[in-house]
């Protein structure tokens, strides 16, 4: 059975739609879904066009029910990726999909985490402090923000030319660069351990 990937995203989608891309050229796994907290999030017209599911839901949904883990019980996921989702993930959904969450972060943690520390935050962070590299950071998730186990990071260099949105920009390249292929590494190692 091919391996199944649900997305959750809040914002562009253009990590997602590399994924996507990404398993339609190498289909040892497949994206079964997308999950948005935002109905009029990038992402939403993105999946559409790529005819993957998609599912909305609020805030009573994720925190107060079990409503979006019965909903991603349906598509039985093997790994779900948090790729621009900004919201805490609950205990219960950790717990419902135990090492089979992963999240995406716009810096080298330990550094530039936590609640508050996304996108273009992280980015003008860096540039303030006079950073001479950042990064992304690939990691499991746990009911900390940016706190779960570490499986991959990747770095590039930061000039005293860099602008938040220069640096935006290299950190863009870096996950297009290598989540997809993280991913897969993962599901392998995964499936080996089963």
């Amino acid at each position: 059975m091919t391996p199944k990937i649900i997305i959750f995203a809040s914002g562009a989608g253009s990590n997602a739609i590399n994924i996507i891309h990404y398993f339609n050229l190498h289909p040892e796994a497949n994206v079964a879904a997308i999950f948005t907290n935002k109905k009029d999030a990038g992402v939403v017209p993105k999946a559409i066009e790529n005819r993957i599911a998609l599912q909305y839901f609020n805030k009573s949904d994720f925190y107060d029910s079990n409503r979006v883990v019965e909903l991603a019980n349906q598509y039985q996921p093997d790994l779900i990726v948090l790729a621009g989702f900004l919201w805490l993930v609950p205990a219960s959904f950790i717990n419902a999909f135990e090492n089979k969450i992963i999240n995406l972060h716009p810096a080298l943690l330990p550094k530039y985490g936590g609640k508050g520390m996304y996108g273009h935050f992280v980015h003008e962070a860096v540039v303030q402090n006079k950073e001479i590299e950042t990064g992304i950071t690939i990691h499991k998730v746990n009911t900390e923000f940016d706190k779960g186990e570490i499986i991959f990071q990747a770095k590039c260099r930061v000039t005293e030319e860099d602008s938040a949105d220069s640096v935006a920009k290299k950190i863009h390249f870096l996950e297009h660069q290598h989540l997809p292929s993280v991913i897969a590494e993962y599901l392998k190692k995964q499936c080996a351990s089963l």
